[in-house]
């Protein structure tokens, strides 16, 4: 099974103090679901030691917007000094049962890590830490795809279908991620697949 090394570094990016994607996509946002609601945050997660504070990244680390295409946002960047690009988007509607649980703002991924030789790695951040042992999954038209999860994030647990499944999504409306938290909180979040090809080219154009 592939090592699954994107999502972390990609959450890092996003809320390590000074980053500046946030403020470059103001949909990124992170808002709970509850007002007043203080959000979990990935490093509160009991299975992952909660890091020494850092000092702001350096200004290789930040993401670079290189184009916003309707929901998604097209980013490179520089952890560690190599070199990632990554589609970006929130999803339009984040429904949870019971309903207005609060949790951090889920996202969707789709990276590709040169120096890995990993193209278009499909990666959720589902807001909170989810069922051990549990399966997600994305509905794409009539297509679904079974996720594996750890933590709070989850990848399609087939690698080898993952190509095929980015190709539906380049041709289909909507993806639709299904999860269930460790407290047993079903989610269901529906991502606008608009603007994901333009996305995923751009980022192709970048990270070759």
């Amino acid at each position: 099974m592939r090592t699954r090394r994107a999502l972390p570094i990609l959450l890092s990016l996003l809320l390590t103090p000074g980053l500046a994607v946030l403020a470059l996509v103001p949909a990124l946002a992170q808002e709970p679901e509850q007002p007043g609601a203080a959000p979990p945050t990935p490093e509160s997660h009991p299975t992952r030691p909660r890091p020494k504070p850092k000092p702001p990244a350096p200004a290789e680390a930040k993401p670079t917007l290189l184009g916003q295409f309707a929901e998604w946002g097209a980013y490179s960047a520089l952890p560690a000094g190599k070199k990632i690009c990554f589609a970006i988007a929130k999803p339009t509607t984040a429904e949870t049962k019971p309903p207005n649980r609060p949790r951090n703002q889920p996202y969707m991924f789709i990276t590709t890590r040169p120096a890995d030789k990993v193209t278009n790695e499909v990666s959720v951040a589902i807001g909170y830490p989810l069922r051990s042992g549990s399966e997600g999954s994305v509905e794409v038209g009539s297509t679904t795809f079974a996720l594996y999860t750890l933590g709070d994030g989850a990848w399609i647990k087939n690698t080898a279908e993952e190509a095929h499944m980015v190709d539906v999504m380049r041709h289909g409306d909507s993806a639709v991620v299904h999860g269930e938290s460790s407290r047993g909180t079903q989610s269901t979040d529906t991502y606008s697949l608009k603007g994901l090809s333009e996305a995923l080219d751009r980022v192709a154009q970048e990270c070759q």
